[in-house]
């Protein structure tokens, strides 16, 4: 291997932030959704299933919604 020494402080500050910016995306992605679903063209009942949906499983509801739920343009 290599005879590279490694700093474990800077390692856990790496992890750590990477951890915090991953975290901070899903959120925003999460977000995202909900207000996506708030704006949609459809009607009260579904908005309310899909919010039900992104409150219940955060991270798969969201992308659910965004892959088959959100309605297309045209």
């Amino acid at each position: 291997m290599s005879d590279l020494p490694v700093d474990e402080h800077a390692l856990g500050i790496a992890l750590l932030l990477g951890s915090l910016l991953l975290g901070l995306a899903v959120v925003v992605f999460i977000i995202a959704a909900f207000f996506s679903v708030l704006f949609a063209r459809m009607d009260l009942g579904m908005k309310v299933v899909w919010i039900i949906l992104i409150f219940l499983a955060p991270f798969i509801g969201a992308l659910l919604w965004f892959v088959i739920g959100r309605p297309r343009a045209g």
